[in-house]
């Protein structure tokens, strides 16, 4: 080896390359390590409207350790996405000692009944832990039907949009059988998807024909059930058979 010119140039290379690879961790050590690059504040920025100043500081109180470079972007995120109602953080480095936050906060659209109090859903079907407001629909269902039942839901509202009715529950069963209460407090029983017969379609044709028949009655309504192929059948509070009049009679 010590004869050959190439081998001892190959070693010499192989020692420079490690000497200098040891050097560049040793100073890269060194650079987050040092007092000289410290963060000094974090900017935080998003349209809040749940999200409180106190429950940021807390949050990162005495939890982010490191200077400008050794910081724990992840970590940092991590800490921020704990915070009820947010729901993603964008955290960046900003020279020459400032983190800058963007938060997206959770926008609720619906309450969660699945056995968890103090759940929503939010306008992407995840659910999350929020105070609940009242005023907010109901969701109800299986496990992992959440984003099926938003994007239920929003079909189902621009539907009813024109008579100025929306979903105040919307339900589905362990079998998916659907099933809303409206805001005029009628419910609607749909049932379950078929090849043939689509639950969106059975509610299409019945506001349709919603005017002219439903929506002529002076008295409150009590049940409406779509799963027939031909038309529907009512039930009116106090009253056991409900039938229209001849020139009334539509197929839905």
């Amino acid at each position: 080896m010590w004869d050959s010119p190439r081998l001892l140039n190959a070693a010499a290379n192989a020692l420079f390359a490690l000497a200098l690879a040891l050097a560049v961790h040793a100073a890269y050590r060194a650079l987050l390590e040092s007092p000289a690059f410290p963060l000094r504040s974090i900017r935080v920025e998003g349209e809040l409207y749940h999200v409180a100043r106190g429950e940021i500081l807390s949050a990162l109180e005495e939890r982010v350790s490191g200077n400008f470079f050794a910081v724990d972007l992840d970590a940092v995120r991590g800490l921020f996405e704990g915070i009820p109602w947010v729901r993603r953080a964008e955290v960046r480095r900003r020279w020459p000692d400032r983190l800058e936050v963007r938060l997206e906060e959770q926008v609720a659209l619906a309450r969660w009944r699945q056995g968890q109090d103090g759940r929503l859903v939010n306008t992407y079907g995840e659910l999350f832990a929020g105070r609940s407001d009242a005023q907010l629909p109901l969701f109800a269902g299986p496990a992992g039907s959440e984003a099926d039942l938003t994007r239920r839901y929003t079909a189902f509202r621009e539907l009813l949009a024109p008579f100025a009715l929306a979903p105040q529950q919307v339900l589905v069963s362990p079998r998916y059988a659907w099933q809303l209460k409206l805001s005029n407090g009628l419910s609607v029983q749909l049932g379950r998807d078929s090849e043939r017969d689509r639950i969106a379609d059975r509610l299409a044709r019945f506001i349709s024909v919603y005017a002219q028949t439903v929506g002529r009655f002076s008295r409150p309504l009590e049940y409406v059930d779509l799963r027939y192929s031909n038309g529907f059948a009512l039930r009116v509070p106090d009253t056991r058979n409900l039938k229209f009049p001849k020139s009334q009679r539509r197929s839905a």
